[in-house]
């Protein structure tokens, strides 16, 4: 027997088949891939926030006499700052929020909203607040694995995991030129707005958004989107500090092109300027005089290299500045000195 013992021991293939497949189990077990200690980092500091908005109709002409509206938000400080979505929100006679050990707060203080980037901030006073995890540093890529945590259709807290799958996406239907998007394709239903999406370390990537929605009735499937921790923060910061987000406005639209005028449509190839087309008449653009088809190559001596960061910059320019433009139109080079007015919210 003990021969027999030794033999088994060091030659597993004689084993019986009931022995392998037991040992192979335990290996599986011991080593598989789980996000549970992301989802306890990250979790608690995901909220539910319920808004009510009251109507003057009858309560017999609609059934009811108030709308209500589902979605979740992100505690982001120990001061009891919460980031959603602003349409979440929008419009709310009452708000109330309900974290995930239970507290309930009614007395909610919307401390600011910005409309470009659908994200509003709210404020509780609280003690002991579960903070999502944040790192200044960690910079999202694609094919990044992600979470995205919320309360889709008031089934309780849920997760739902993708990857990501674009980002900086910018010009959607339901989104201004200046968004810079995260693209994935974690599933988010109606309750999941304003949610996080946290990495495989339960670090947060960024505000669950939106959903894309095509002109004609098609129906798509895995692509959501989320406004980036990086705006994020940089919004909620403004909003703390000013109550508003300010941006730059001049009033036109732009493509990137190359030396001949070219649009330029593969992302990778170097651009040699933005023609300015679709001008805003009365705009600060139309009234310096710019015009369409001007190609832009310089912004206060700094050379256009991406388009994206170039409307960046006009927006974070504060208005009354004044920016010099060189451009060439018709071939010829020109300097035109433009004041910067001020981008109004859209409600």
């Amino acid at each position: 027997m003990a021969l027999a013992f030794i033999v088994l021991l060091f030659m597993p293939s004689l084993r019986p088949l009931q022995w392998q497949n037991a040992t192979v189990s335990d290996a599986i077990t011991s080593s598989h891939l789980s996000f549970a200690n992301a989802v306890k980092r990250a979790s608690p500091a995901v909220v539910t926030i319920y808004s009510e908005t009251f109507t003057n109709q009858p309560r017999y002409m609609r059934g009811q006499n108030s709308i209500q509206e589902l979605g979740s938000g992100v505690i982001m400080s120990d001061k009891g700052y919460i980031l959603t979505n602003y349409h979440v929100i929008n419009n709310a006679d009452q708000v109330m929020i309900t974290l995930t050990d239970g507290r309930q707060f009614n007395d909610v203080q919307l401390i600011g909203f910005d409309t470009v980037t659908d994200l509003a901030l709210l404020k509780i006073e609280a003690q002991h607040l579960p903070v999502i995890p944040i790192d200044d540093k960690f910079v999202p890529q694609v094919g990044d694995v992600v979470l995205a945590i919320g309360n889709p259709l008031n089934l309780g807290q849920t997760i739902t995991q993708g990857i990501i799958s674009a980002t900086g996406k910018q010009n959607l239907p339901q989104k201004s030129s200046h968004s810079n998007l995260l693209q994935m394709d974690a599933a988010i239903n109606v309750g999941n707005s304003g949610g996080a999406l946290v990495n495989s370390n339960g670090i947060l990537v960024g505000i669950n958004s939106a959903q894309f929605k095509a002109q004609r009735n098609i129906d798509i499937q895995g692509i959501f989107f989320a406004v980036p921790y990086f705006l994020a923060k940089e919004v909620m910061n403004k909003l703390i500090k000013h109550g508003q987000v300010v941006r730059g406005y001049l009033g036109f639209n732009a493509d990137p092109v190359d030396n001949t005028g070219k649009q330029l449509t593969n992302p990778l190839t170097p651009i040699f300027g933005m023609q300015l087309n679709s001008i805003d008449p009365l705009g600060p653009a139309w009234q310096a005089g710019l015009k369409e088809g001007d190609i832009v190559v310089k912004i206060d001596n700094k050379k256009i290299v991406n388009l994206q960061l170039t409307l960046e910059q006009i927006a974070d320019t504060l208005p009354e500045s004044i920016i010099m433009f060189e451009v060439y139109r018709d071939g010829q080079p020109l300097q035109i000195n433009v004041k910067v007015g001020k981008l109004e919210p859209v409600l």
